[in-house]
C-alpha cells in the first residue's frame, strides 16, 4: 500500500494542474484586451502626432513610434517643445530630423532643462541658425549634463577652434565629438600635441578637419607621434599633422600592407618613406587605387616608374575623371603633330584644370574637331592619323 501512495499523489498532482489549465483555458482573457487595444491606440495617435505636427513621413513615424509613445491625454509638453524650437530659429526641416534623431525631446521640461542649455548656446555665439547646425550635429548633446559636460567641453573646442562654425562643421565630421569623454580623451591628446611642438594653429586645423583624431586613444596618439618623427618629420613642419593622420586613421597591418603593395610595383622602401615625406596620402590609396594608377601610367601613358615615385601626386588622380581623357586629348594633338613627343606629358597631366583646358583643348576646338567632347569623354578617343 505504502508503495502506491506515490503513484496517487503524483496522479492528483497532474489531475489538479489539469484543471488549472483547463480552466484558464476557458476563462476569456478580458485582463489582457484592453492593454492590446491601448497600446494600439497610443501607437496609431503617436503616428499621426509625429506626421502632422512635427513633419516626419509615415515611414520614419511608424519606426519611431516602435519605440516611442505619446498619449493623446498629455500633450501639453510635447506641443511646448514644438513651439519652444520654433522660437529658436528651428524650421519644420530641422525639427522632423531632430525628432526622428531623438523623439524624447519632446517629453524633456524647458524650463527645467532646455531652456537652460538653449540659453547657454546663446550665449556663446550659436544663436539664430547656429543654434539647430549645432544641435542637429548631434542631438544627443541635449541629454548630456549643462554644468559638468555642455559648458566646459563646449568652451574648450572653442577655445581651440576660435568659432562657433568651426565648432559645428568639427562636430559634423565627427558625430560623437560633442559628447564623448573630451576631459580624458580629447584634452590629453591635444595638450600632447602642443607639448611636442605642434604649432596651436596646425593642432586646430588638425582638430577642424580630422576631429576623429584626436579622439582616438592617448597611447595611439603617443605612438603615432613618434612613428613620424621617427620617419624624419618634425613636429613644427606643416606636413606633420597630415602624416600623424595616415598613421592615427591606419592601422599598422594596413600600412604595412601598402608598403608591401608599393614595394611590389618596383618602390624601394626608402623611395616609399621619402615619397610619403611628401605626400602622406600616398599609405592612405587602396591597393587597388594604387595598382590602377601605376599600371596606366606606366604601361599606358609611357611615363616611368622613377617620375611617379618622384611626384607621389600622381596617385591622387582619378583615372578615368582626370588621367584617361587628359592622355585621350594629348594623343589626339600628337597625332596631327600639335604635340611634341618631347614635351612633358607627365607636367600636362599635372596642371590645373583651367590650364589644361587653355592650353591642350580650347585652343584647338576648331582645328581639332571633336576634341572637346574627347575631353569630356562624350566620345570616343579621336582617331589619330596613319
Amino acid at each position: 500500500m505504502a508503495a502506491n501512495k506515490p503513484s496517487r499523489s503524483l496522479l492528483s498532482l497532474l489531475q489538479k494542474r489539469f484543471l488549472l489549465t483547463f480552466s484558464a483555458a476557458l476563462s476569456p482573457p478580458t485582463a489582457q484586451l484592453p492593454t492590446s487595444r491601448s497600446s494600439s491606440s497610443s501607437s496609431s495617435f503617436t503616428v499621426h502626432f509625429l506626421v502632422n505636427s512635427c513633419g516626419l513621413t509615415s515611414k520614419s513615424a511608424l519606426s519611431v513610434s516602435k519605440k516611442f509613445q505619446i498619449r493623446e491625454n498629455n500633450l501639453q509638453n510635447p506641443q511646448s517643445v514644438l513651439q519652444f524650437l520654433k522660437a529658436h530659429d528651428f524650421s519644420e526641416t530641422h525639427i522632423s530630423k531632430l525628432i526622428e534623431k531623438r523623439p524624447k525631446i519632446l517629453l524633456r521640461r524647458i524650463e527645467d532643462n532646455l531652456k537652460a542649455k538653449f540659453d547657454f548656446f546663446i550665449e556663446n555665439g550659436f544663436a539664430g541658425q547656429l543654434l539647430p547646425q549645432l544641435i542637429l550635429s548631434n542631438p544627443v548633446i541635449l541629454e548630456r549634463a549643462l554644468d559638468s559636460h555642455i559648458k566646459p567641453s563646449l568652451l574648450y573646442f572653442k577655445s581651440i577652434l576660435g568659432t562657433s562654425e568651426k565648432v559645428i562643421a568639427a562636430s559634423k565630421r565627427s558625430v560623437f565629438l560633442l559628447t564623448c569623454d573630451w576631459n580624458s580623451i580629447v584634452l590629453p591628446n591635444v595638450d600632447f600635441l602642443i607639448k611636442e611642438g605642434v604649432p596651436v594653429d596646425r593642432v586646430a586645423k588638425l582638430f577642424l578637419f580630422h576631429p576623429q583624431v584626436v579622439q582616438r586613444k592617448h597611447d595611439r596618439m603617443v605612438y603615432a607621434v613618434n612613428t613620424v618623427k621617427d620617419l624624419g618629420l618634425e613636429p613644427e613642419v606643416s606636413i606633420f599633422i597630415y602624416a600623424l593622420t595616415t598613421m592615427m586613421q591606419s592601422s599598422e597591418s594596413t600600412l604595412k600592407k601598402k608598403v608591401e603593395v608599393l614595394k611590389s610595383l618596383g618602390w624601394t622602401e626608402e623611395e616609399i618613406f621619402r615619397a610619403f615625406k611628401q605626400d602622406p596620402a600616398i599609405l592612405r590609396f587602396s591597393e587597388e587605387k594604387i595598382r590602377g594608377v601605376m599600371d596606366f601610367l606606366v604601361n599606358t601613358v609611357g611615363l616611368r616608374p622613377q617620375t611617379i615615385i618622384a611626384n607621389p601626386l600622381f596617385l591622387h588622380y582619378s583615372i578615368n575623371k582626370r588621367l584617361r581623357p587628359r592622355y585621350n586629348v594629348l594623343k589626339a594633338l600628337e597625332s596631327k603633330k600639335l604635340f611634341d613627343e618631347g614635351m612633358s606629358i607627365g607636367s600636362a597631366l599635372k596642371m590645373s584644370e583651367k590650364k589644361f583646358m587653355k592650353n591642350y583643348v580650347s585652343k584647338y576646338v576648331h582645328s581639332v574637331p571633336g576634341i572637346l567632347d574627347t575631353y569630356k569623354g562624350i566620345i570616343k578617343p579621336i582617331k589619330m592619323d596613319t
